[in-house]
């Protein structure tokens, strides 16, 4: 999206919650757009109805009362009012997954999906969507200039995302994947894949991982993020006249990655290789050879991310990204039996027993781009990074940045007994590192210098 096209706050629809059935509740009376129709303080259950029109059942106090709402109704408050959402499903498909009960404010929208389920979606303006954003991605108590630098690429990222919607409606896919299933020149059958996020059909962006963390304002009301967005207000990262696409994650591990090593293969300059230490500090900036991959991630040298300051880490990241204690350097070992079965059922193919795996690319940071699974079987080379972390991990690996080693032989056919995964980062490591930022910002970088570390050559334009 040109910088030159925008001119004030946009206005988002973010999709929340998909059920069959959605419970709400409303903190003061909201009117049905359009109408003369309102919904007082209480609880209620919404469903679809014919036509793709939303039943709404009436809890509590008015129990048994229906209402039914036009297709794509939308509940306006008529004050200050607030609603929430009952089990909201977070961290889909990770390993912090898990409901919760969540409080937004703006608009209540209901839409059906074409599948027989319902959508929740928030109607809300940029600023107000970021004040959760930040405090959902971050702690809210996070140091004010890392929560600047986290506002100013997440409004960005956002931004970048909604030039997409110019896109004919016939070319999008809802929860887009971009397959690529070819044969090598050596006959090998290749399954390359990503995973973009700007196919919504029914709203702008989803409210979790998937595009960016947005979980309601019960836990972003604190000093920090009110003077982090005032700071920032209307501004984003460009690079000549375009918005960045300023992608983010937990932890590099010590070195991020290229846009085009986990996405479309369309390098940005400023998402390429980084290492995560400061300005001057001499290091080697390459880790795509099998040999340099495994003394960086076995050897884990000094890295802004490479921390274990409970201090930090307790200001920078909510209480389930806690749980995950080792992050910068990490460890999993499976049996030949179990690894096979996660495969099986991940990937949806059989490739047998595994008896290997075999990086076939990596990126400059070590992350691997296209792994080979050998199989009794079959074989096949995979990539990109998040589909080589959803096939080998009930949930997904932290990152593509591993090597591997194998413990004990069969007797029978001398295939191996354990697989042991050493990996590095929490992510696919592109562009900014929360981690590592965190660090600099309690070592008193500005939220300028944090920026140009992780994004080098972009500029912050003032939109609005």
């Amino acid at each position: 999206m040109k910088t030159s096209s925008i001119h004030h706050e946009p206005q988002l629809s973010v999709g929340i919650l998909t059920s069959p059935s959605i419970a709400f509740s409303l903190s003061d009376s909201f009117q049905v757009k359009g109408s003369s129709q309102t919904l007082p303080a209480g609880t209620y259950t919404a469903s679809p109805a014919a036509d793709g029109r939303v039943m709404v059942c009436c809890d509590g106090d008015h129990r048994g009362q229906e209402l039914t709402l036009p297709p794509s109704a939308v509940l306006e408050p008529l004050g200050q009012g607030c609603f929430w959402l009952e089990q909201v499903r977070i961290g889909l498909q990770f390993h912090w997954e898990r409901l919760q009960r969540q409080q937004f404010e703006g608009s209540l929208c209901f839409r059906q999906d074409g599948h027989g389920q319902l959508v929740a979606i928030n109607l809300i303006g940029l600023e107000s969507y970021l004040y959760s954003v930040i405090a959902s991605e971050m702690n809210a108590a996070s140091p004010e200039e890392l929560l600047k630098a986290h506002a100013i690429i997440s409004r960005s990222w956002l931004l970048a995302q909604l030039r997409r919607q110019d896109s004919p409606p016939e070319t999008a896919q809802a929860g887009a994947a971009y397959p690529m299933e070819t044969v090598n020149a050596q006959g090998e059958k290749e399954h390359i894949r990503w995973y973009e996020r700007d196919a919504h059909l029914l709203f702008d962006v989803c409210a979790d991982d998937h595009c960016q963390r947005y979980h309601g304002i019960a836990h972003s009301d604190t000093p920090q993020v009110r003077a982090a967005l005032q700071a920032t207000h209307g501004q984003v990262l460009s690079y000549g006249d375009e918005i960045c696409d300023a992608r983010f994650y937990k932890c590099c591990g010590g070195m991020t990655e290229s846009f085009e090593n986990c996405w479309a293969p369309e390098p940005h300059p400023y998402l390429r290789p980084v290492r995560d230490l400061p300005e001057g500090v001499s290091s080697q900036e390459d880790y795509r050879e099998e040999q340099a991959a495994r003394e960086f991630i076995l050897g884990a040298p000094p890295a802004f991310c490479h921390t274990t300051d409970q201090r930090i880490l307790s200001l920078v990241l909510n209480n389930y990204d806690q749980e995950t204690r080792h992050f910068y350097r990490w460890t999993v070992r499976y049996t030949a039996e179990e690894l096979s079965e996660i495969v099986r059922q991940r990937s949806g193919i059989d490739f047998g027993r595994i008896l290997a795996l075999q990086p076939v690319e990596r990126g400059r940071s070590g992350r691997i781009v296209k792994l080979r699974i050998v199989g009794d079987k079959q074989r096949m080379i995979i990539g990109k990074e998040l589909e080589i972390r959803k096939f080998l991990s009930r949930t997904h690996l932290y990152s593509s940045a591993f090597v591997v080693d194998t413990e004990g032989l069969r007797a029978s056919d001398g295939a191996p007994e354990v697989f042991v995964l050493h990996g590095a980062g929490w992510g696919h490591g592109a562009g900014l590192c929360q981690i590592g930022a965190a660090v600099m910002s309690s070592q008193g970088y500005s939220h300028r210098q944090i920026l140009s570390h992780y994004y080098p050559d972009p500029t912050i334009t003032q939109l609005y």
